[in-house]
């Protein structure tokens, strides 16, 4: 189906995707799309428990006394 697809066409395609949504916009969605998939590989990894990546709360400060 996509065999036939060769260097002309892809770039034929990008320009017109260029043209439709603009440089910044193409990085946003790029952006997008790799959180996205990164979501979806945790998600098959079957993590129950909270990702290391969070950071604690910070801490409370103890109240001042007079």
């Amino acid at each position: 189906m996509f065999g036939d697809l060769g260097a002309p066409e892809l770039i034929i395609v990008l320009i017109i995707v260029l043209l439709l949504f603009g440089p910044g916009r193409i990085g946003k969605v790029a952006g997008e799309i790799g959180k996205g998939i990164r979501n979806f590989r945790e998600g098959l990894g079957g993590k129950d428990e909270p990702s290391d990546k969070q950071e604690p709360p910070p801490p409370t400060d103890p109240p001042e006394s007079k």
